[in-house]
């Protein structure tokens, strides 16, 4: 299977796309060696990535991975940390190869000392940190229409997360906190949203839908029902449903995502009653598709968000058009 803010309306895919609790989520952490036992799995190709990072950012990072006092003495397990340090260094830089040296030095210095904790660590490439890193790559592929990146970007992704949860789903409190595992959880369902997203400009809707209802799953159980993220997500699901003519479930999951927009003052609520609008719209409701549109508008207005604004009177347009069709033909409205 496959797995911010930017576009508008009826497009999914606004302002709450920071899937986190807390600002601890995917954190590059130093190693620890007292964690669980979890896989390897190598990261996608990067070699781009490090445009996404400034020469100072790298600088000042590569400062302070190999900043340590040389001749100072070290025990082993210190030289695999040091080592694995520099292997996330090269992905960053988007050296793979060099990354992959540097993860087979740690394993070999493991294995002479016997420290299993840490053979276990050089074995993980599906650190939180890294996975973020690739599914920013992820969107550069996709902005940049390298298609074949782009989808195998996510996949790995998605895969990994969903092994990685599977992997943790029965480790103790002591060997890994449930915040972390949120995290974890969190940061799949950022995966199959931006996934999600992409898949809706490549009109694979069917798949779209199915990344929507997953990563919807994920943040209703993780930040509950009211949490802006899940209404977001909830209008985006609706915005699929739609896109393929399922105008009854996309009116069911968009009425559901509005009523909550209203009772926790969600800031992008007028945004969430355009698509409303648009959905009764397309349902036949005409009469009540405007006064939608109308409260729409006025929220729009009072927030000066002139994108929104010139969406909902095209909106607004259409809407006119449809019902002096139907005076004309006389179809039925509601």
């Amino acid at each position: 299977m496959l797995r911010s803010a930017g576009c508008r309306a009826l497009i999914p895919g606004r302002i709450f796309r920071t899937w986190s609790r807390g600002s601890e989520r995917c954190r590059s952490r130093e190693p620890s060696l007292q964690r669980g036992p979890e896989r390897r799995s190598a990261a996608p190709g990067s070699g781009s990535g490090a445009g996404t990072l400034s020469a100072a950012g790298l600088v000042c990072l590569a400062f302070s991975f190999f900043s340590q006092d040389q001749t100072e003495e070290r025990n082993p397990e210190d030289d695999i940390i040091l080592l694995i340090k520099k292997a996330k260094l090269s992905v960053i830089m988007g050296k793979p190869e060099d990354a992959d040296r540097f993860l087979h030095q740690a394993l070999k210095l493991a294995q002479q000392t016997r420290n299993n904790q840490a053979i276990i660590y050089t074995y993980i490439q599906d650190d939180n940190a890294v996975i973020e890193m690739s599914l920013k790559l992820c969107s550069i592929y996709a902005s940049t229409e390298q298609h074949g990146f782009a989808v195998e970007g996510y996949k790995w992704c998605i895969e990994t997360l969903e092994e990685k949860i599977q992997s943790q789903k029965d480790l103790p409190e002591e060997s890994l906190s449930a915040h972390e595992k949120d995290n974890t959880r969190l940061l799949l369902g950022m995966s199959l949203d931006s996934c999600a997203r992409y898949m809706i400009s490549r009109k694979q809707l069917e798949l779209a839908e199915s990344l929507y209802e997953k990563a919807l799953a994920i943040s209703r159980q993780v930040q509950g029902e009211t949490h802006p993220q899940t209404v977001v997500l909830m209008n985006d699901l609706a915005t699929v449903l739609d896109m393929k003519g399922h105008h009854e479930r996309a009116y069911d999951y968009v009425r559901r995502a509005s009523d909550l927009a209203r009772e926790t003052s969600h800031p992008d609520e007028y945004v969430i009653l355009n698509n409303l609008a648009r959905v009764l719209m397309h349902k036949g409701r005409y009469s009540e598709a405007k006064l939608v549109y109308e409260e729409a508008l006025k929220q729009a207005e009072s927030k000066a968000d002139q994108p929104v604004i010139e969406r909902i009177r095209e909106g607004l347009e259409e809407l006119e058009a449809k019902t002096l069709k139907v005076q004309v033909l006389g179809e039925k409205s509601y």
